[in-house]
């Protein structure tokens, strides 16, 4: 049974139809402008992509942020896409210390869900999986994607108002 310390749950109306919300969650340019990475294909269900950290083209002050992990290299496996309604990969959560191999390690899942209503579109972002994650690196990854999904809801918010 999952407990609060093992899932992160955000949620945001985005002020923007969801076809175009989906096209910034399930396209592997768009994600990459607003999350702050790019990735070497597009995304398509399981599959496993590598990708690299850069800074976001969307928030200075995030970017400023992320400037630690600029060109750090890190895996997905896109888990799900389900056109319009959800998308979702796995990961090894907070996965940023050089020369650590960390592909043993359980992922954690992310799941991005969109609903349409009225005003917009409802995205909720949900990462579970933590109280897999070992010890000795489980909190500081919980609390670190906590912040960082926080972020992640106003980055893709400014993306699709720079895009509208």
């Amino acid at each position: 049974m999952p407990t609060d310390t093992d899932r992160i749950e955000k949620k945001i109306l985005l002020r923007a139809p969801r076809e175009r919300v989906w096209r910034a969650i399930s396209d592997s340019k768009e994600f990459g402008t607003w999350f702050g990475a790019r990735f070497d294909q597009p995304f398509v269900a399981g599959t496993p992509i590598s990708g690299k950290f850069f800074p976001t083209a969307v928030d200075a002050e995030v970017a400023k942020q992320q400037q630690q992990f600029e060109g750090k290299p890190f895996n997905i496996s896109i888990d799900r896409i389900d056109p319009m309604r959800l998308f979702s990969l796995r990961w090894h959560p907070y996965a940023v210390e050089s020369g650590v191999d960390y592909s043993r390690e359980p992922t954690t899942l992310v799941e991005f869900e969109l609903e349409e209503v009225p005003g917009g579109t409802l995205l909720k972002i949900t990462e579970s999986g933590f109280d897999n994650v070992p010890l000795e690196r489980r909190a500081q990854a919980f609390k670190s994607h906590s912040g960082g999904w926080t972020d992640q809801m106003n980055m893709i918010a400014k993306y699709l108002a720079l895009a509208a």
